[in-house]
């Protein structure tokens, strides 16, 4: 697929990885519809840099734990932009889960917006997408390694591969391609200190971090190629073999 011209739409865009997903979306001649929940104003500068690109850009907020919520966001990107030819599914919930203290609220908190908004947002997004469109999810390599303080995000992650696949096999006949990428260590949480940062990456086989900008060159890959579907692409440094 070549991408000027066409309609994306990011979950969770206004900073971080999203914002590095449609910046190089955009870079590449897209249209960007930006999700938001919270960071307003990271989604309207976002939109600023979108548009010194010669590029259109509009935002759409909606919290994804809230189907209703999914489906007027989806049907104010069709007013505005008519369609939709790329879904990016960014938006995630990142917290310690312990199974000792696991309480369903938590699971469910977590299986909301990684899960179960990713698979309503596909729906969405399909039916906008007549001459047939892309799908990217952003899973994790946690969803096949496991994390023993993170059950339930490394639960969502891997229930989005498994939707990944199912919805690539259910969507083949419309032309709608849908793949996923596996982070690993991607991104730092700022309060992240130096030795954390050591013993994780020396689990890492390539000893180093993967930033941002490679998970979106990974995106826009699976994007391009109109003959992979169904596939998960790992960006970890081989993280998920150790």
């Amino acid at each position: 697929m070549q991408l000027h011209g066409k309609i994306a739409a990011v979950t969770g865009s206004a900073h971080r990885l999203g914002r590095a997903i449609s910046l190089a979306l955009a870079r590449e001649g897209a249209d960007l519809a930006i999700h938001y929940f919270h960071s307003t104003e990271q989604a309207e500068a976002l939109a600023g840099e979108i548009r010194a690109l010669g590029r259109k850009a509009a935002t759409f907020r909606a919290d994804l734990a809230a189907p209703e919520q999914i489906e007027a966001m989806f049907a104010a990107v069709q007013q505005t932009f008519g369609r939709v030819d790329v879904l990016v599914n960014n938006a995630a919930v990142y917290d310690a889960t312990a199974i000792e203290t696991l309480t369903a609220e938590q699971w469910d908190a977590q299986l909301a917006v990684n899960a179960r908004a990713a698979a309503l947002c596909i729906r969405h997004a399909a039916a906008m997408m007549p001459d047939g469109g892309a799908i990217i999810n952003i899973a994790d390599s946690s969803a096949e390694k496991g994390r023993a303080k993170f059950p339930a995000y490394c639960a969502s992650k891997a229930a989005l591969l498994a939707l990944t696949k199912s919805c690539a096999l259910a969507l083949a006949g419309r032309n709608i391609r849908v793949n996923a990428v596996s982070p690993g260590v991607a991104m730092w949480e700022e309060e992240t200190g130096k030795p954390v940062k050591q013993r994780v990456l020396s689990r890492v086989p390539l000893h180093k971090p993967g930033g941002a900008e490679s998970i979106a060159q990974a995106a826009l890959f699976l994007i391009a190629d109109d003959y992979i579907t169904a596939q998960n692409l790992r960006v970890d440094g081989g993280w998920h073999m150790g």
